[in-house]
């Protein structure tokens, strides 16, 4: 099991694991910021990006925050870092 710090920012031209802000993972989507829409994207966006099933990935806290933690249940924390190995520094 991980938990993965993750910086949403909300409204953004596309979906997409923008850098790492040292251990925090900056996350744009397209959803705004309003009814858990945003927090929806993140979640679909992280399973397809690590290639998780349906309930690989929950958001633990900051649910109406930018800042949230998110859980990755089937994944260690060596695997999360080599599916994510691409993601350029900040």
């Amino acid at each position: 099991m991980t938990r993965l710090r993750i910086k949403v920012v909300p409204s953004s031209s596309k979906d997409v694991i923008a850098e790492w802000l040292d251990d925090t993972l900056k996350v744009r989507v397209r959803a705004p910021a309003e009814k858990g829409r945003a927090n929806a994207a993140v979640v679909k966006l992280l399973k397809r990006t690590l290639a998780l099933p349906k309930g690989g990935v929950r958001i633990l806290s900051g649910k109406t925050s930018g800042w949230k933690v998110v859980e990755i249940p089937d994944l260690s924390e060596s695997e999360v870092a080599e599916r994510l190995s691409e993601i350029p520094p900040g």
